[in-house]
C-alpha cells in the first residue's frame, strides 16, 4: 500500500478539526492519516474523484455528462462491461436485466416477516437480510471459485433485484401489497412504479434517473471500500454487497439525504436561517448537506441536482437555494479556510421529495444506484488475488503485563 503526504489536520463537515494521527507508528509500518484520508490503496479503471477540481468520472466519461445525456442502463453497462453500449447492445442488456427483476419465491415469501421485523429501522435494514437471502436462494458461490462471467452474472442479478427488494420492503412496512416489477419500463421508471404503485410521469422518471446515474460510483468511499475488502477475501457477491449496504446506512455516508431535508424543516423560514446556522456552529453540531471529505469546491452532483430541482421550481426549491446561499456564506465567516459547500445529499432529498419518494426511501434509493458501482468494484477487486489486510496502531497499555491472580 502506498501513501501520499497527509494534511496536518482533518476537516470534518461543519465539525472541529482534529489531528490526523498519533505520532508513534509500529516499526517498519508506514504512517497513515485518520480515516486513511489521501491514502492510495489500489489501482482502478472505474473512475476517480478530483476534489480540487470539483469533477468526477466513470471510466473515461464525465459522470455529470452521462447523467445529462444517457440512461441508467447505459451507465450500468459502462461500469460492468467497460463500454457504453450501442443501440443493439443496449436493447439486449435492458431486456436481460429487466427479466432479472422478479424475486425468487423463497425471498418473496420471507419479505412480509422481514418488513415487520425491520419496521422501526426501515427498508435499508431489511435489505441487508433480504440480499443475503437472495444470494443464498440464487446459489451464489464464493467469487474465489468463479470465473469472470459467472461473477458478472451474479452481480447483474443483484443489480436488477435490489430495487424490487427495497420497494417491496417499503410497501409491506406501510401495510401495502408489493407491486410486481414491469419489464416494459426503464430501470428508474420501474423503481418509482414499484414504490408508489402508479406509473410515473416522464419528468419524475428522468429526474430520478439522473440522480441514480450521478450516484452510481464515487471513488473509494466507505461503502465501496467495504465491498472491496470483502471481495478481496473471495466471499460471494451477496456478502460483498451486504457489507456495502451496511456502510451506506450510516448518517455520515448514505444516511444523510433525509437528514439534510430535516435541516430545511428545522430552519422553517428564510428569516431563521442565520440564527439557526450560528446556533448549530456554536454548539459544535453538524449541518447535514454541507461539507465533503474530498471536494474542496462545489460538489458537481449538487450542481446537477440543483438544476433538476429548478426544473420543478416552487417554494421548497427557492427556500433550499436560499438556505444554501446563506449557510455557505455563514460557514465561510465562522469557519474561515474550511471551504464548506453543499454536498450531494442537500439537493438529493429535495429532488426525491419532488418526485414522490418518501424520506424512508431516500437512502434505499441511493443503494439502488450504488449497487452498480459496488458491483463493478467487486468485479475489479476479484481479479486481484491479494487479500486486503492493513495494520492497526496499538495505543493501549504496554504489553506484556503480568496476568493477575484471581482474587
Amino acid at each position: 500500500m502506498s501513501t501520499v503526504p497527509p494534511p496536518h489536520l482533518r476537516t470534518d463537515p461543519a465539525g472541529p478539526a482534529s489531528p490526523e494521527a498519533p505520532s508513534a507508528t509500529p516499526a517498519g509500518a508506514p504512517a497513515a492519516p485518520r480515516g486513511l484520508s489521501g491514502v492510495v490503496v489500489a489501482d482502478t479503471r472505474l473512475g476517480e474523484v478530483r476534489g480540487e477540481e470539483g469533477f468526477f468520472h466513470y471510466r473515461q466519461y464525465s459522470a455529470v455528462d452521462l447523467a445529462g445525456s444517457r440512461g441508467f442502463e447505459d451507465v450500468a453497462h459502462l461500469m460492468l462491461f467497460g463500454t457504453l453500449p450501442d443501440a443493439e447492445e443496449l436493447a439486449r442488456f435492458t431486456a436481460g436485466t429487466a427479466r432479472l427483476r422478479t424475486l425468487p419465491d423463497e425471498v418473496s415469501a420471507a419479505l412480509p416477516a422481514l418488513a415487520r421485523a425491520t419496521s422501526a429501522s426501515g427498508p435499508l435494514a431489511g435489505l441487508r437480510t433480504a440480499l443475503s437471502l437472495f444470494g443464498a436462494a440464487r446459489g451464489f458461490r464464493p467469487l474465489y471459485d468463479l470465473g469472470p462471467e459467472e461473477r458478472r452474472a451474479d452481480v447483474l442479478a443483484a443489480v436488477a433485484v435490489v430495487p424490487t427488494l427495497v420497494a417491496a420492503l417499503y410497501r409491506l412496512g406501510q401495510g401495502l401489497e408489493p407491486v410486481e416489477p414491469r419489464a416494459d419500463l426503464p430501470h428508474a421508471a420501474n423503481y418509482l412504479y414499484m414504490v408508489t404503485g402508479a406509473e410515473p410521469g416522464p419528468r419524475e422518471s428522468r429526474a430520478v434517473e439522473r440522480y441514480l446515474i450521478s450516484t452510481v460510483d464515487h471513488g473509494f468511499n466507505a461503502s465501496t471500500f467495504t465491498s472491496r475488502v470483502i471481495a478481496s477475501t473471495g466471499a460471494d457477491a451477496a456478502a460483498c454487497l451486504v457489507g456495502g449496504v451496511g456502510a451506506l446506512s450510516g448518517p455520515l455516508h448514505g444516511g444523510a439525504p433525509s437528514r439534510a431535508l430535516d435541516t430545511l424543516d428545522a430552519i422553517g423560514t428564510a428569516e431563521r436561517i442565520d440564527d439557526w446556522v450560528r446556533e448549530q456552529v456554536a454548539a459544535g453540531g453538524r449541518i447535514m448537506g454541507f461539507g465533503h471529505p474530498v471536494y474542496r469546491t462545489e460538489d458537481p452532483r449538487s450542481r446537477l441536482l440543483r438544476g433538476i430541482a429548478e426544473e420543478f421550481g416552487g417554494e421548497r426549491v427557492e427556500f433550499a437555494k436560499e438556505v444554501e446561499r446563506r449557510t455557505e456564506a455563514l460557514l465561510a465567516e465562522l469557519k474561515p479556510g474550511r471551504r464548506l459547500h453543499i454536498n450531494v445529499e442537500f439537493y438529493a432529498g429535495v429532488v426525491m421529495e419532488l418526485c414522490g419518494l418518501p424520506r424512508a426511501m431516500f437512502t434505499p434509493t441511493f443503494a439502488c444506484a450504488r449497487v452498480v458501482g459496488w458491483s463493478a468494484q467487486i468485479l475489479e477487486q476479484s481479479a486481484d488475488p491479494k487479500i486486503i489486510r492493513p495494520k492497526a496502531r496499538y495505543v493501549g497499555p504496554t504489553a506484556p503485563a503480568p496476568v493477575p491472580a484471581l482474587s
